[in-house]
């Protein structure tokens, strides 16, 4: 069991945050995921219909993190929330990358809902997890490159565990040390908002949608919320 964390001084910075974990135990990410595979093709082809488009950088779910970034020094054109880039990524291409069906599962409830969502795999994770500002001490080794490392700005939100980063700008990036591979089977997604008085109903019906991806190829799933009234949760 280990903790994740709200520091006092993200709570303070963004106090309507909602964080949504769904953590799962006994993962089985080579066994075929139909449901999954159809849901990314349906929100595929509602983009090619023009019934659909992703969230922009004018959404107001986007443009809050625009904003959150830019208060922590990070430049959201360069650097962009993870939902952001995945987004922008579809309209251009029309179709979203097939990584394995774990992190396919969370992409399509991300860019459905307009909702920055990452991944864990918590067999690689040291300690707790904080989710906090920077000291520009901290060491992130950024996904899919692995003899890359690079150090936080001080004052930048992090994920961090023990060891290091494992996610830089808040939700721009994951770390490789932590990447969720069809091999991983006890793993935290998370769903983030910054104004859960505005999209905390969207987050929870985003949480119930990706457990239920996850749920028929897992032992365990389980949803937790994170935020400055509860800054704390055991997954």
């Amino acid at each position: 069991m280990l903790a994740f964390r709200i520091a006092p001084a993200v709570a303070d910075a963004f106090p309507d945050t909602l964080i949504a974990l769904v953590t799962v135990t006994g993962l089985r990410g080579r066994d075929p995921w139909p449901h999954t595979a159809t849901v990314l093709e349906q929100l595929e082809q509602q983009l090619a219909d023009g019934t659909w488009h992703p969230a922009d950088e004018c959404d107001p779910r986007i443009e809050a993190w625009h904003t959150a970034y830019r208060s922590f020094g990070s430049n959201p054109r360069r650097v962009r929330p993870s939902v952001d880039a995945l987004g922008r990524r579809l309209a251009k291409r029309g179709s979203l990358p097939r990584i394995n069906p774990a992190v396919d599962s969370y992409n399509a409830v991300s860019v459905r809902h307009g909702l920055p969502s990452g991944a864990f795999d918590l067999d690689h994770v040291t300690g707790d997890i904080d989710i906090r500002p920077a000291d520009g001490t901290e060491t992130f080794t950024p996904l899919g490159e692995p003899g890359t490392v690079e150090n936080p700005k001080p004052g930048e939100i992090i994920y961090a565990d023990t060891t290091g980063v494992l996610t830089r700008h808040w939700n721009h990036r994951d770390a490789h040390r932590t990447r969720v591979t069809e091999d991983s089977t006890h793993v935290a997604f998370v769903l983030e908002t910054l104004h859960a008085t505005r999209d905390g109903d969207l987050l929870k019906v985003a949480a119930d949608e990706l457990q239920g991806l996850l749920a028929p190829h897992s032992e365990q799933s389980a949803v937790h919320y994170l935020s400055p009234a509860q800054p704390q949760v055991t997954a």
